[in-house]
């Protein structure tokens, strides 16, 4: 929604909203690791709650980017049409630019969840505290003793680790195909 209000608004607060916002694109974790880490325990969400907050805050920056590039591309002659008809600015959103979003929500959608699903960085150092929140590649990790490693457990793990990412792919794989097609057509 942030994207649709700076991508339609060519006010100076929303051009300087969304350049503060794709900033995050271009500070690497580890330069904001620490101060983030301090951050963190000083707020008493060094847990899986934290871990959530960490993990909007790190998805949005590329999602407000690449949704408001996209939206570039959605004509507002089709939202012109919705006000015509007496719809609101939210029914319009809802009732017509999101449906048009489906390619590009798609990629996100699985864009962040590899990012998630395989962050270890992150978890490691924010809920590296209990067993209990572990996530699966932090059970990879401690997996290993310190002079053994049993292979064929280990890469039955990894086979299992990356079965949910797969099938999410192939549930959501036909919309970021109708969305390229989509593109490559003149009509």
């Amino acid at each position: 929604m942030a994207a649709y209000s700076i991508q339609r608004n060519n006010r100076k607060y929303y051009r300087f909203l969304y350049i503060f916002i794709v900033c995050g694109l271009f500070v690497p974790f580890q330069v904001r690791m620490v101060s983030l880490v301090q951050m963190m325990s000083q707020l008493h969400l060094m847990s899986k709650l934290g871990m959530v907050f960490l993990y909007l805050a790190a998805t949005t920056p590329p999602g407000v980017f690449l949704i408001t590039g996209y939206l570039k591309s959605v004509p507002e002659q089709i939202e012109e049409a919705a006000y015509m008809d007496g719809s609101s600015y939210g029914a319009t959103y809802f009732r017509v630019v999101f449906p048009l979003l489906k390619p590009i929500l798609s990629t996100l959608l699985i864009k962040d969840s590899l990012f998630i699903w395989n962050d270890f960085q992150l978890p490691l150092i924010i809920l590296n505290g209990s067993t209990k929140s572990w996530t699966l590649q932090l059970f990879q990790y401690n997996f290993k003793s310190q002079y053994s490693f049993d292979y064929n457990l280990a890469f039955a793990s990894f086979i299992m680790t990356m079965l949910p990412i797969l099938i999410l792919y192939i549930l959501i794989q036909k919309n970021i195909v109708a969305g390229l097609s989509a593109g490559a057509v003149k009509g």
